[in-house]
Order: structure tokens, then sequence, then C-alpha cells
């Protein structure tokens, strides 16, 4: 049984090696965008904690703080502090990017403080998902050596949990995003061709959600693939 696995005649890799790529091109895209707008100053020359805070205010929030955090482009928002904490890049700086990642990031609080079903779903699976991201490659591993399909079908299901958060994020996302450039126009932080600068940032690292669902749903396949593969063998 699985003979051609033992062989390492595994032909479902070519699926892993399509999500490598798909994330890393999604990843250099990000990062590369990322660059050209960080050397770009704001006319505004409101630092990316200045323009979360004007957003906050603006939004009526009050009990959100704003932080930085150390890092490259390790921004994000804490339901459960009620923190956005922004990077080194984007906390200080006056920049188009920073000015996008801080509004990205207040358009997440202003989602928790709305209460938009989408994020409330995606904070509620988290528990699951990080329990089947971490088990499902291990049980699924061991059904194959063992040749027991329940402990295949199994890590199928579990690993379908960490399809189910990548595929919610996606909404939560692009939800933020629109929001936050909502507020960079209504709140005049940036300017018409200044919001098209932020918008390419935002673009940009809303394809790096995409590739990782992509990359998911290959490797889910790929999973859903080698057990119906010793299933035949049975």
């Amino acid at each position: 049984m699985y003979g051609y696995m033992y062989y390492g005649l595994d032909p479902t890799v070519i699926l892993l090696l399509i999500g490598m790529v798909l994330s890393l091109v999604a990843s250099a895209r990000m990062k590369s965008t990322f660059r050209v707008y960080r050397d770009i100053r704001s006319d505004s020359g409101l630092t990316g904690a200045q323009v979360a805070q004007r957003i906050l205010y603006a939004a009526g929030i009050t009990d959100v703080r704003v932080v930085p955090v150390s890092g490259s482009l390790t921004d994000h928002y804490d339901p459960r502090t009620k923190t956005v904490s922004l990077s080194q890049d984007i906390y200080g700086k006056a920049s188009l990017a920073a000015a996008g990642v801080a509004a990205h990031e207040c358009g997440h609080a202003i989602q928790h403080a709305r209460n938009y079903a989408p994020l409330r779903l995606r904070s509620a699976i988290v528990p699951a998902a990080n329990l089947g991201s971490s088990l499902a490659w291990p049980l699924f591993v061991l059904g194959l050596i063992l040749s027991v399909r329940p402990l295949l079908t199994l890590g199928i299901l579990l690993f379908s949990l960490a399809v189910l958060f990548q595929l919610v994020t996606l909404p939560v996302e692009f939800n933020a995003s629109s929001r936050a450039l909502q507020m960079l126009e209504s709140t005049g932080i940036l300017g018409t061709e200044e919001r098209s600068g932020a918008r390419k940032v935002l673009r940009a690292a809303a394809l790096t959600y995409v590739a990782a669902l992509a990359s998911s749903i290959l490797q889910l396949l790929r999973l859903i693939i080698l057990a119906g593969g010793g299933k035949r063998r049975d």
C-alpha cells in the first residue's frame, strides 16, 4: 500500500510546489510595493500612529490603544486587548505605506466595534483552526503508515478547519482595507493621488491572503488525493 510514496514517487508534491510559488510571488510583490511607498512621505506629515489615532477618533472609538511593536510588517489588531500594534516602519513614519497600513489595522478595530460578523466568525474558529493546523499532518501521516483510514479522514477534517479559517479571513481583510481607504478619504489624511499609493499597498497585502488560501486548498487537495490513492490499494 502507498508503494509510490516509499519510492519517493509522490506526484502530489507538485501541488505543494505550486502553493509555495504562489506564496513566494505574493510575498515578493507585497515587499517590493511596500518598499516603494515606504519611502514616499505623505503631504500631511502624519505618522502611522497619528493616522491611527485620528481614524479611531473619527470613528468614535476611544477604548483602543495604538502601540509600537518590533519587527517589519508585524502590524495587527488584537480584539482581546483592543490594541492596534504598528511595526517600526509604520508607527513613527509619515509615509503613504504607513498611512495605508495603520488605517487598515484601524479598519479591524472598526469591524470589532461594529460587531462585523465575519470578524466574529474568524475569532470564534481560531482555536479550532490552530488545532487543525498542528494535528492534521501528524495524524494523516500516521494513518498512511498504519493504513488506518479513520486517521486519514480525521487528518483531512482537521486540515479543513485551517482552510476554513483562511477562507473567512479574505472578507475580513478586504473589508478592513475598504474601511481604511474610506477613512483616509473622509478624514482628509491623504489626497486623491496619495490614496492611490495606499491602495496599491493594501492590494499587494491582500494578495498574500489570497495566495495563502490557494496554498491551503492545494494542500487539502493533496491530502484527499493521497487518501484516495490509499483507498484504491486497500
